[in-house]
């Protein structure tokens, strides 16, 4: 049996009877509606289903547009369960560039002018994939051309974005679609050359699907909206997906799990976090781009003698504040408020402005308290999601992330790989030092291109060393990014200190020195150590390294833990580290007990800290015990990997915090008074805790960690 397929073409009818007899329309959601013109219609003898032809806009029989903005598309195949009511409508509404939750799909009866309608032979969206796209492209450009008229400027200027409305360019003015329909229903209808397809990577429905038949169902849930990709530089703008509109989060949390979408991988579906790994280490043990230097480390390591390297790892990490990211926004017309847990209003207005097309003096940020931040709550995009979505309801929207989505979809601290080399003398001291940091460095959340690490990061405890070596020289090898990369309490301090830290805790073994006389030795003399000039160096230039401060904190911390007084082994040990971040100097000496299971108990941490002149002691004081508590989540067990483009943990079961009794007994705390300007206090201590840790941890138990966390060394 064979069938024919009866199909207008450009041949034998007008450009607009083309139109009209090869178009329809796509999108994600089905929206249902009632339309008065049924009644009249039975009355009257005339079809019964709802025509096109009664929109204000209608360049052909598949596409039209009413003044309120409803797009109506025409589904002119039979729907089966073959998922042609969805699938050719969302080829139309790809290309006009409509707002899905606005368009209603409609269902044409038996009439010669849409073509063939024949649904067989797996014809429906091979045979009108090109005509309808061309439908809705069409319809995009008379929209455009009827702003531009309405602006007085060339359609050059204009463009249909965001979804559902046509934009100025230059100015930023905005039409909705359904403004423009009537004056674009006067416009003459485009030739097929003068059309402009979009790209496959613009493609908002078609290639993605959604059924949210499910979710529907539940009780109080009142729709869902897919929410499109933002495009950058919005650096800090939502991640695409699809929200649940309900009564309340209970009922949008139920009504989410049965959701059932078909998800573009993107361009990192294949990325893996173990295979990552070994190109940071590769990359981290080849020559890098130099980031500043002393003396000439070449040389020093060209006169022979003993050399010693090392390499160090450390994973992504995830915020995992107890309040994941949640917002309330309220958009009435061009005005905005949001209440926000947020650590950035600033941005919260700028970036809501941006998404809306408004100005940011139009956007209110109300700051809420914060159940914890640590840099995650920086970024607006949660913010955002509750305005672009109150903007789609008309209504007030909460928007409350699930704690798998902030586990899944966070801005992580960044991986990294580190290689340390140093020639030692006869002592085992270091005559020439190298070391080379790798990692996706925070400016590819703004530039996708960026591959090194910023003068910033490098100033992050990486560009200088607190040491007495003659050659020096600090390099950073190119790392490309295929996560979103954001700050984490001390950032990218928290690597460069375990790397260091760890390093000079290696150099005195291989001396057979005590790890704190031989530290101490290390650090050297008072002296003033200055690191790169220009660039974004200008605080750290205005403060540089005082080693006279650092050596006193590292005496202060050894004293009250009473170091030396007690032989390490046998599962009991300390260790001791030191750094400078955020202006303050800091160090800290950590004790603990290694069962021969591994278990790792933390009897006691002393640190001991000069941040210039403090304002509120028993403040930095709970900031510097609270640093010891995250320091030893981070150090324990804290990790992000990812398989197959998707990150592996979901909650506190695979990504654990410390609890009471992970967590240090006693934390001490020594604050040096000083005349010096104001530094740092909410950061500075979380650096040095790690790599103490794990020297305390060679120290009892002869296992050195040169990868974090403890969990992938056997320690628990």
């Amino acid at each position: 049996m064979t069938t024919e397929h009866k199909t207008l073409t450009i041949d034998n009818v007008s450009r607009r009877g083309f139109l009209q007899g090869m178009l329809s329309a796509s999108a994600f959601v089905i929206c249902v509606r009632k339309f008065p013109l049924l009644a009249s219609a039975a009355k009257s003898g005339a079809p019964l289903s709802p025509t096109v032809d009664t929109t204000a806009f209608h360049p052909g029989v598949y596409v039209g547009i009413n003044p309120d903005g409803t797009v109506v598309i025409v589904a002119h195949r039979t729907e089966m369960g073959n998922g042609v009511r969805t699938s050719l409508p969302r080829i139309v509404a790809d290309e006009l560039d409509a707002d899905w939750s606005r368009v209603t799909v409609i269902q044409g009866d038996g009439d010669d002018k849409y073509g063939s309608q024949d649904t067989d032979g797996s014809h429906s969206v091979r045979e009108f994939f090109e005509p309808l796209r061309e439908a809705g492209a069409t319809a995009r450009l008379m929209l455009v051309r009827a702003a531009a008229e309405k602006w007085g400027v060339p359609a050059e200027q204009c463009l249909a974005d965001p979804p559902h409305f046509v934009s100025h360019k230059t100015s930023n003015r905005q039409l909705g679609y359904g403004e423009l329909a009537e004056l674009a229903a006067k416009q003459p209808v485009p030739k097929k050359d003068e059309l402009k397809l979009k790209s496959r990577s613009e493609w908002r429905y078609i290639g993605r699907s959604i059924d949210d038949a499910a979710t529907l169902k539940t009780v109080g849930v009142k729709q869902t909206i897919p929410i499109d990709p933002f495009k950058p530089p919005h650096a800090f703008q939502p991640l695409g997906g699809v929200a649940v509109i309900a009564d309340n989060t209970w009922s949008a949390f139920k009504g989410r799990k049965q959701l059932k979408i078909d998800w573009d991988n993107g361009p990192n579906a294949a990325y893996t976090s173990a295979d990552y790994k070994k190109q940071l280490q590769e990359t981290a043990r080849q020559p890098g781009k130099p980031v500043h230097s002393w003396g000439d480390a070449d040389a020093g390591f060209s006169k022979g003698g003993k050399v010693i390297e090392a390499e160090y790892f450390a994973p992504h990490l995830a915020h995992a504040s107890m309040e994941p990211p949640a917002a309330v926004a309220d958009v009435h017309g061009d005005k905005v408020t949001v209440w926000a847990p947020t650590q950035n209003p600033v941005g919260v207005r700028e970036e809501v402005a941006k998404a809306l097309g408004l100005k940011k003096e139009d956007v209110v940020c109300h700051v809420t308290f914060l159940g914890g931040g640590f840099g995650r709550k920086s970024k607006p995009d949660f913010a955002v999601e509750a305005a672009v979505l109150s903007k789609k309801t008309g209504k007030p929207v909460k928007v409350v992330w699930s704690r798998e989505d902030d586990i899944k979809f966070d801005y992580y601290h960044s991986v990294a790989a580190m290689y340390l080399k140093a020639a030692v003398d006869q002592s085992g001291k270091p005559t020439a030092w190298l070391q080379r940091s790798v990692f996706p460095p925070i400016s590819s959340t703004f530039d996708k291109d960026a591959t090194y690490g910023s003068a910033g990061e490098m100033s992050l405890g990486w560009d200088v060393i607190p040491f007495e070596v003659a050659n020096f020289r600090a390099e950073n090898g190119p790392a490309a990014a295929h996560v979103r990369i954001g700050w984490l309490r001390s950032v990218a301090n928290i690597y460069h200190a375990f790397a260091v830290q760890s390093f000079a805790n290696e150099l005195a073994v291989a001396a057979n020195r005590d790890a704190y006389d031989y530290l101490m030795e290390l650090i050297g003399s008072g002296r003033v150590v200055e690191g790169p000039k220009g660039g974004n160096q200008e605080l750290a230039n205005k403060y540089p390294y005082d080693i006279a401060r650092l050596r006193h904190v590292a005496e202060l911390a050894a004293s009250k833990a009473n170091w030396g007084k007690k032989k390490s082994g046998n599962g009991w040990a300390m260790g001791i580290a030191v750094h400078r971040s955020f202006l303050t100097y800091v160090a800290t000496v950590v004790e603990v007990e290694v069962d021969p299971q591994g278990a790792v108990r933390i009897p006691n941490v002393y640190t001991a800290l000069d941040a210039g002149i403090v304002a509120n002691p028993d403040m930095v004081q709970s900031q510097f015990q609270g640093a010891a508590v995250f320091g030893t989540s981070l150090a324990r067990t804290g990790q992000i990997t990812a398989t197959n483009g998707a990150v592996d943990q979901s909650n506190f079961f695979d990504y654990p915090v410390a609890r009471m009794n992970d967590a240090p007994a006693h934390v001490d705390v020594q604050i040096v008074e000083s005349d010096a300007p104001p530094a740092g206090v909410g950061e500075p201590g979380v650096p040095p805790f790690a790599p103490a840790l794990c020297n305390a941890i060679y120290a009892a138990t002869g296992k050195r960690v040169r990868e974090l966390p403890l969990s992938r060394n056997g320690f628990a």
